[in-house]
């Protein structure tokens, strides 16, 4: 258990500041090669692919209003326009307009190394100032992963590791927990995977209604070496990443503040992770091809995803 100086410390033993060049915004997915890519396209055994996110619902997600037209050329200032769109007078169209809060405890989402600053300082050691209010974030925003991240995904079940339905809020995962999770599912992490961490919080969400609040389980800070150490690119969990209460009175959320600000290492929170442990289980396969996709939000510390897990 370390102790507040040895996490507090962190911020430089596992820091990848200039790691890949001083101008560096992406972190930890430099780690995600060619070589790796093909390792994940090997993962597909079986060709079956899971989602590993939440629905959005509505309204309670977000706010959503919802236009329909049943002929197109009467829609209002249809006028307005050429004059062949009159003459088809079957079509008609929906569209909506939505506005999403997609941080918290909630949404499944990517959080990239701009959300989180550390006595006002960004990943590879850029000012908060870099992000204005109207055009938000100049620096390591959600589109330095435009292309995508594509790589080899690692379920680790530590619910299943500790033979409980899910882990109870404030119990934290430990690198113990993780080598376990390892050699049960005969799995081992390796440089520019995607370690998702199951700990069982989405079954009590399916079958209780349990909502996060400021309590939680989750990635205990002690697992931040083993990360480091072992050259992960993206991490994920059912919850919003740090257990919670963190266990250091002066470090509210060590794992997003170590892993964004020092690591530059990318998360999926609020992941929904029972179908893709359930595959894993039936197959036998614990490892899989994992496509994150964000929306190219300008300048934006994340964005809504559906991460799909292919086995």
């Amino acid at each position: 258990m370390p102790a507040q100086d040895d996490v507090l410390g962190y911020f430089n033993t596992l820091s990848n500041w200039g790691r890949w060049g001083d101008d560096d915004q992406l972190g930890t997915l430099n780690h995600i090669t060619d070589d790796v890519r093909l390792a994940a396209a090997r993962a597909v055994r079986h060709g079956r692919s899971v989602s590993c996110a939440w629905e959005v619902g509505s309204p309670q997600d977000m706010e959503r209003s919802t236009t329909t037209c049943p002929c197109a050329a009467e829609m209002p200032g249809a006028e307005h326009m050429p004059a062949h769109f009159h003459a088809d007078r079957r079509w008609g169209f929906s569209s909506e307009q939505l506005g999403i809060a997609f941080h918290g405890n909630t949404l499944t989402h990517i959080d990239s190394p701009c959300h989180i600053f550390w006595d006002g300082t960004m990943y590879n050691g850029r000012s908060h100032d870099l992000v204005d209010p109207e055009t938000g974030s100049a620096w390591a925003a959600v589109t330095a992963a435009a292309n995508g991240i594509v790589t080899r995904g690692v379920l680790l079940d530590v619910a299943a590791v500790r033979d409980v339905p899910w882990l109870e809020p404030g119990q934290g995962v430990f690198p113990d927990d993780l080598e376990e999770a390892e050699r049960r599912q005969g799995v081992r992490v390796r440089p520019g995977d995607a370690v998702l961490l199951r700990t069982g919080f989405g079954r009590a969400r399916h079958e209780t209604g349990a909502a996060n609040g400021f309590t939680q389980a989750g990635w205990h800070a002690s697992c931040l070496p083993w990360l480091h150490d072992r050259g992960v690119a993206l991490i994920g969990a059912d919850t919003p990443q740090d257990v919670q209460p963190s266990g250091y009175p002066d470090v509210l959320m060590p794992v997003h503040a170590v892993s964004l600000v020092a690591m530059g290492l990318w998360m999926l929170d609020n992941c929904d992770l029972e179908a893709c442990a359930t595959t894993a289980a039936e197959l036998g396969q614990w490892d899989f091809h994992l496509a994150v996709a964000p929306v190219r939000f300008a300048g934006t510390s994340g964005s809504p995803v559906n991460p799909i897990a292919t086995f």
